[in-house]
């Protein structure tokens, strides 16, 4: 399991990700990844109802991130999909106020 650093997880980001549907099914099963995650890489937050809301498209990289809800509305577990070899590069926990505020 690879906890991503901030600079780690924006290099998979791209400016125009396409949002995918709530109907979409995700490329491949990334769940047994997720139950693997340690909780110390959680940072106190509750992902384990396995809800996801969010999914992005990098067309470029042809990454996908695959944001899992928490018990926070603001908070998400992001997991990082390579979809050229179909395996998970990692995750980080993206709290989109502290992305706002800019810290």
């Amino acid at each position: 399991m690879r906890l991503l650093s901030e600079d780690e997880y924006r290099a998979t980001m791209e400016p125009e990700p396409v949002q995918l549907g709530p109907g979409d099914e995700p490329p491949f099963d990334f769940w047994p990844y997720f139950d693997e995650i340690p909780e110390a890489d959680l940072q106190g937050h509750d992902f384990s109802e396995g809800l996801v809301t969010y999914a992005w498209h990098m067309p470029q990289g042809n990454r996908q991130h695959v944001l899992v809800n928490c018990e926070r509305s603001n908070v998400f577990l992001v997991v990082v999909l390579d979809l050229n070899l179909n395996v998970v590069l990692g995750h980080y926990v993206l709290d989109i106020m502290r992305v706002q505020d800019g810290g």
